[in-house]
């Protein structure tokens, strides 16, 4: 049996900003776009999300929401050392690592050594190496798959550590609420409580060929989490074909000039993702999902790669011409790039045994 760790940075882009300005510690910090503008939320403290604001949200509203708020610019360069620090860190327990973003990954020491083979100890020398080396706070979720290492180490968050040992995992899942699970953004949870299910509890009570009928081939993924089933293995060392970033909003976007600032973050997210693992991309696509769940994508290849923020907007914004962002109301935005390709030395000019 596998034993997976998921470590998850806590308010990661914040957390570092409050790391190297003492005077914003303790205080409301949000990464993002300009309040003044159309600007979104990228990042928030957790003294900022006491006040319900959240990634994605338009940074005006969150500025509403909490006037004493400090707003910051991104610093991707800085967040991607940082984020090297921690593999770091990682690569002394293991190398089968599974990078998610700059923040999070999975970690398989199933055959590692430490502390006897118990992954919740490694877990734990894991957070404190981290918080060593980089001053930044991270939570750790240990079991026996992906899909419960994650949902462990958003238990309890900040600064968390949580088992979900394999005796117990069906109890865990039953009790959660199905908007809870990783994969199950607000739209699709709104559609399974339509169909009575709110809990995994209710997930599980499902039959497959039904789950594949309201939700199409993700119904066999839904059918087999509600079970505690996950195969997918730590994969260290796959072939990236895409890289990519999307967000579900909580209510729908009409504007815009709304959507094209979250395009805007998204960018830079994936432009970080770029240079943290030294490439480039040909292709760039624009993933949208209106209002009636209509999921459109609409995609350029260019004939030289590209990588940075700047030039990633720039091609996004000419794909936003080819939707009814604007005109319809928007559910989810999307950006993937592909066709990846490493990047060069000089840049070419950017088109066990226990638990």
């Amino acid at each position: 049996m596998r034993k997976i760790i998921h470590i998850d940075m806590d308010a990661f882009y914040a957390s570092v900003e409050q790391r190297d300005n003492p005077d914003l510690r303790g205080r409301p910090v949000i990464v993002g776009g300009d309040p003044a503008g159309r600007g979104v939320v990228a990042a928030a403290s957790y003294e900022a999300r006491r006040f319900g604001i959240r990634s994605a949200m338009p940074a005006a509203r969150a500025a509403r929401a909490c006037p004493e708020a400090v707003f910051l610019r991104p610093r991707f360069a800085v967040y991607r050392a940082v984020s090297r620090e921690i593999h770091a860190v990682f690569r002394q327990y293991t190398a089968r690592i599974e990078p998610l973003s700059l923040d999070e990954a999975y970690l398989d020491v199933s055959e590692s050594g430490r502390h006897q083979g118990s992954a919740t100890l490694m877990a734990r020398e894991i957070k404190a190496e981290i918080l060593a080396r980089t001053g930044l706070v991270a939570s750790a979720g240990v079991s026996y798959n992906k899909f419960l290492a994650k949902l462990a180490s958003d238990f309890d968050k900040p600064d968390g550590l949580h088992l979900i040992r394999p005796e117990e995992a069906q109890a865990f899942i039953d009790d959660l609420p199905v908007g809870a699970f990783h994969g199950v953004g607000p739209a699709t949870e709104r559609r399974m409580r339509a169909h009575g299910i709110k809990t995994g509890r209710d997930l599980r009570g499902v039959e497959r060929y039904r789950l594949v009928e309201w939700f199409g081939r993700a119904g066999m993924h839904y059918h087999d989490i509600a079970r505690g089933i996950d195969h997918r293995p730590v994969r260290s060392h796959r072939v990236r074909k895409s890289l990519g970033h999307e967000t579900t909003f909580p209510r729908d976007l009409h504007r815009r000039d709304e959507g094209v600032e979250v395009l805007r973050a998204l960018a830079g997210r994936v432009a970080g993702d770029l240079a943290d693992k030294g490439l480039q991309a040909r292709t760039v696509t624009l993933k949208v999902k209106y209002a009636d769940f209509e999921l459109i994508t609409r995609r350029r290849t260019f004939s030289r790669p590209l990588g940075d923020a700047a030039t990633l907007f720039e091609a996004l914004a000419a794909l936003v011409d080819l939707t009814e962002i604007g005109a319809r109301p928007v559910r989810l935005l999307g950006v993937t790039v592909s066709g990846l390709q490493g990047k060069p030395e000089r840049d070419e000019p950017q088109l066990a045994l226990g638990w």
